[in-house]
């Protein structure tokens, strides 16, 4: 079955809705929306929805334990045969970190991993984070996406100022090493095998500056596919707003169609 899959981190659900998401749910073509940092309840977040819930859009959502932080969310056009929150883990099953549905024979996941602060407690715990989500995903077979905001760009075209972020949280040697050691399992960063020997597309500007009007930008949102569905990405693009007046959020969705 063909599917067109996007991703996209809402910098907060309640104040994407109002500034343009729902207006791009109703034109996009996608099947499936990964969302991340919904930062809401699940009640919260079904209110900010509704008028896309009202047009047929089904909605999985793992709601984070931390007030105004995370959240993760897919939406689709068919209710999936199965869902499930979290990876196992016992420090992070109720972050609002990681969330998967099965759609036929294929399962899509929807993650979110922090970012972090090079040399605090806050790196620390993105590492462990990795730590345990690597070890899941290195588990998992069948065709499989997990898309998301992975806050790491994995080489230096996946960011405009690498030279600039070399000690930065994001870019560390230790954070691309394990996007290394997904894609020596078998994952496929289908945005890059469809875009090979480019700089970005970057999928996030930061508010500060003239960031996006200069497209000085981090790549930090994958679909990383395995088995079958890997081979079968044909198409990614990533909807770039037109002006910066335009976006409604600091990143900008990531579509592939898979054959």
């Amino acid at each position: 079955m063909a599917y067109i899959i996007s991703t996209v981190n809402v910098n907060g659900v309640r104040a994407a809705t109002g500034k343009g998401m729902l207006a791009w749910l109703a034109a996009t073509e996608a099947d499936i929306v990964c969302v991340q940092e919904t930062r809401a309840t699940d009640e919260q977040t079904r209110a900010a929805l509704a008028p896309a819930l009202a047009d047929g859009w089904w909605l999985a959502h793992a709601e984070p334990e931390s007030k105004g932080r995370a959240g993760v969310a897919i939406l689709s056009r068919r209710e999936p045969s199965a869902v499930r929150i979290g990876f196992g883990s016992s420090e992070f099953g109720a972050s609002g970190r990681y969330l998967e549905a099965d759609f036929d024979e294929v399962t899509v996941a929807s993650v979110y991993v922090h970012s972090g602060d090079a040399g605090t407690p806050r790196q620390d715990e993105k590492y462990r984070y990795l730590a345990e989500l690597g070890a899941y995903l290195i588990a998992h077979t069948g065709d499989f996406v997990v898309s998301g905001d992975w806050n790491i760009a994995h080489t230096e075209r996946d960011l405009k100022n690498w030279k600039g972020n070399l000690k930065s949280a994001g870019f560390l040697p230790d954070e691309r090493a394990w996007i290394d050691q997904l894609l020596a399992a078998g994952y496929v960063d289908v945005v890059r095998k469809l875009h090979p020997g480019v700089d970005g597309p970057y999928s996030w500007w930061s508010y500060r500056g003239r960031a996006f009007d200069n497209d000085t930008g981090w790549r930090i949102d994958y679909q990383l596919a395995r088995g079958d569905l890997a081979a079968r990405a044909k198409q990614a693009v990533v909807e770039r707003a037109a002006a910066y007046d335009q976006r409604w959020s600091d990143h900008a969705p990531v579509t592939v169609q898979y054959r």
